[in-house]
């Protein structure tokens, strides 16, 4: 059984529906990656994951489990987190502010381990954690959004464009960062994300979502090189 499995969902925002019969799973220890273009519900299947979005119709099981009618902190502490778009940081808190917030609901002693944990993974933070998070570079941000979605023990790490904003020079950096927390924390991930070849590089699998649909199942070997059959799951 999958640590992740969405079953058959249907979702959207008001009366308007986004999200159509999805159904996909993420196992435990892989990178999944959503592909395909702006629109095409890929968020939206995020936010129905995480809780924010309720259902319309379907499923979610989390380790066996249903989380359908979960809230988001409920979600949080079962082990699946979610980062949204963006360099979501508070700017005016401090770094050290910022990451306690990503555990204000745990014990104090847990939360000092897991703040201590994380930091080995983003040691660049670690001489930052006094300066306000207004003051980092957008990578350093998008770096200490990441961090502070760690702080609660994790399972599942939901992303959504972790690429958005960031310089060009930046990018791989990103990336390869994923790869390390998925190694060195031991966790899946499931990754929303527009630089597609960049994503294709880290996944283990990948799913493209067109018109709220799955339009493509596989590996991303099948998709790597084959810029007509990534340009058709675009259109």
């Amino acid at each position: 059984m999958g640590l992740l499995k969405i079953d058959k969902i249907n979702t959207g925002y008001g009366k308007k529906p986004v999200v159509f019969n999805i159904s996909m799973t993420v196992n435990p220890g892989e990178i999944v990656s959503f592909i395909g273009p702006n629109g095409a519900g890929k968020s939206t299947i995020l936010k129905a994951v995480s809780g924010i979005l309720p259902l319309w119709n379907g499923d979610i099981l989390f380790n066996g489990t249903s989380i359908k009618k979960n809230s988001t902190a409920q979600n949080i502490q079962m082990g699946l987190t979610f980062c949204p778009q963006g360099n979501r940081v508070f700017d005016e808190m401090t770094v050290m502010e910022n990451l306690e917030l990503g555990g204000f609901n745990l014990p104090k002693k847990l939360l000092k381990e897991r703040i201590e944990i994380i930091l080995q993974t983003f040691p660049a933070l670690k001489s930052r954690l006094k300066e306000t998070a207004g003051n980092l570079s957008g990578g350093e941000q998008q770096m200490l959004a990441l961090s502070r979605a760690l702080i609660p023990p994790t399972k599942l790490l939901l992303l959504d464009e972790p690429s958005l904003g960031l310089a060009p020079n930046l990018l791989g950096n990103v990336f390869k960062k994923l790869v390390e927390i998925n190694n060195e924390l031991e966790l899946s991930m499931l990754i929303v994300e527009q630089k597609v070849l960049e994503v294709l590089d880290i996944s283990d699998r990948v799913y493209s979502i067109k018109l709220g649909r799955v339009a493509f199942e596989g590996r991303p070997e099948e998709l790597k090189g084959n810029k007509q059959k990534i340009k058709e799951l675009f259109l």
